[in-house]
């Protein structure tokens, strides 16, 4: 878990906190309201979450610095004060001393821990509190569970999460309000809009189709013939009744047939066409109303 100073993590920090200094801050306890130093930096994890206050007890003891979880911390920006929950002079002076040219690493953070969890041997293996009575447990109250261990945690699978009381933000100190909207979620539901069946039907047409035939027949032509009226013999003239000549006629007629040829080619496929569609409702949203009765108030 590695730890960064706040301005290193964020250099306009300051804009968060709408131009207010959490740096420098008084620390005062809360009990006796009694001042014990101040405020020189603060310390967040790799997500921005506020760890640690570094303390300078100048009041208390002079030159020394230590961690604070930001757990046992309750900021009044309206009297620019810090207050140190339960810590007592006897635990400031068994912090470890913080200092920046040290390695933050989980055994230097477990000697913290250590000593605002209580007395006993926490250094190496901490204890979670079983029972509420356990959880609410003031300062240096050592509880042993007295049935089955409780659950331990080492520097491979420890979290800030597994000590709500010293990294959790007290709901009594910094109270948080929920306030909730509606958005608008489009999501897309995919439905038949319906089907197409393609199918084929026989058409019929009359055809026309023109085909040239021949046909022959016979001319007979009577001629004078350039020698007429010249004697001949009898032998010549064959005179005779009967059948003296026979020609064949010949004629085509047309032989119609039908043969199938491919004509066309069809094909049949799905595309995809996009398009944006705009729908709309009515949403609600929680605004907050602030009953002050007279009282001074300041948002942020």
């Amino acid at each position: 878990m590695v730890l960064y100073k706040l301005e290193d993590f964020e250099p306009n920090y300051r804009d968060t906190f709408e131009g207010r200094e959490i740096k420098g801050l008084g620390v005062y306890t809360e009990r006796t309201d009694e001042k014990i130093g101040s405020i020189s930096d603060v310390l967040v994890d790799e997500e921005g979450h506020f760890r640690y206050l570094v303390v300078d007890l100048g009041f208390w003891i002079f030159g020394k610095k230590v961690l604070l979880p930001i757990g046992r911390t309750r900021i009044d920006y309206n009297a620019d004060r810090a207050y140190a929950v339960g810590m007592t002079r006897e635990q400031a002076e068994a912090l470890p001393e913080f200092d920046e040219r040290q390695t933050l690493d989980y055994d230097y953070e477990e000697r913290v821990r250590g000593v605002y969890r209580g007395s006993g041997d926490y250094n190496t293996r901490p204890l979670e509190a079983s029972t509420p009575l356990e959880a609410s447990a003031p300062i240096g109250t050592n509880y042993q569970p007295t049935t089955t261990p409780t659950p331990t945690y080492n520097r491979d699978n420890y979290t800030y999460e597994h000590e709500p009381s010293l990294y959790g933000l007290n709901e009594g100190d910094h109270q948080t309000l929920r306030l909730y909207e509606e958005r608008l979620v489009a999501n897309k539901r995919r439905q038949k809009a319906g089907e197409v069946a393609i199918g084929k039907r026989v058409e019929t047409e009359t055809a026309r189709v023109a085909v040239p035939v021949e046909r022959e027949r016979v001319v007979i032509e009577r001629v004078t013939p350039t020698d007429a009226g010249t004697t001949v013999s009898s032998r010549e003239a064959d005179f005779r009744e009967g059948e003296v000549a026979r020609m064949e006629i010949h004629e085509e007629t047309p032989e119609i047939r039908k043969e199938a040829f491919l004509r066309e080619e069809v094909r049949v496929r799905k595309v995809v066409d996009q398009d944006t569609v705009e729908t709309q409702e009515t949403v609600r949203r929680e605004e907050l109303d602030v009953d002050a009765s007279g009282l001074p108030i300041e948002e942020r």
